[in-house]
């Protein structure tokens, strides 16, 4: 089983947080807010001193419906953001969520030290070379279908088994490619072309995704099937709800919880933990 201390260089004693930062006019739950680099700059300062550990930068929305952006676009969105905050001295480890090598390529140059792809490496197949080639670790997440369409009518036979052969397919791919096993986290994909009931069966069975070898990121952060069974339409108003699935993911073995509500998760992690005598 590879750690987060071959991944980041963080110490695998507890779940860590990764915050999210969107640098994007259009990501469902915070998009506009932080598309400005000194917005963004103060977002990663508060994200981590209410205790991110990695922070999650991506320039292209992939919520379900959401079109494709340039390369070039992506690359303008993200990259001056990660050289900000490397100037601004900060370590961080910083993940660039991106689908797309040309945008990796320039991220990891930039000062980013994780390519997270929720594609898997499938949208652009240079990505397994650019990641291989830089030595960084990277996140293979499942997704049926692609942003704009994967919503409209996702089905599975087994979602749970479909989903781990997928990953261990993928990870057979990355491998083969050069990318050493122990630099690959796994992501199911809550809410990638997933139903409600997808969504649900997957986090009941999170502790089967462990069998892959690999650490495992959660990323259910304010996503519609949270608003569907806490009647919460909008998107800000899911985190109660988050937290709560954060929770469940800590209590499933999650190695990282990709969330918006730093503060909160961390401070609820903390207090879950302490009542389990993990502290």
């Amino acid at each position: 089983m590879s750690d987060l201390a071959t991944i980041a260089g963080l110490s695998p004693d507890r779940p860590r947080i990764m915050g999210i930062l969107n640098v994007t006019p259009d990501s469902f739950s915070d998009g506009g807010a932080y598309f400005d680099v000194n917005d963004a700059v103060a977002q990663a300062r508060l994200m981590i001193a209410d205790g991110a550990d990695i922070l999650d930068i991506g320039g292209e929305s992939t919520r379900p419906g959401a079109t494709e952006v340039s390369v070039a676009e992506e690359t303008a969105r993200v990259i001056p953001v990660i050289h900000a905050l490397r100037d601004a001295g900060l370590s961080t480890p910083i993940s660039i969520d991106t689908r797309k090598a040309p945008v990796a390529h320039q991220a990891l140059a930039a000062g980013a030290n994780i390519v997270n792809d929720v594609s898997a490496m499938e949208f652009d197949t240079d990505m397994a070379d650019v990641v291989a080639t830089s030595g960084a670790p990277i996140c293979l997440m499942h997704s049926q279908g692609r942003p704009d369409t994967m919503q409209n009518d996702p089905r599975y036979g087994d979602v749970v088994a479909e989903v781990r052969d997928y990953l261990a397919a993928r990870i057979e791919v990355a491998v083969a490619a050069g990318i050493a096993r122990s630099k690959i986290i796994t992501d199911p994909g809550i809410g990638f072309g997933k139903r409600l009931e997808h969504n649900i069966t997957l986090l009941q069975n999170l502790h089967q995704f462990h069998d892959l070898g690999c650490p495992i990121l959660l990323g259910a952060s304010r996503k519609k099937f949270i608003g569907t069974l806490t009647d919460a339409p909008n998107a800000a108003d899911r985190m109660p709800g988050s937290v709560a699935v954060a929770l469940w993911g800590v209590t499933q073995g999650v190695q990282i919880l990709r969330v918006h509500d730093t503060k909160a998760t961390k401070a609820a992690v903390q207090m879950q933990r302490a009542l389990m005598k993990n502290e």
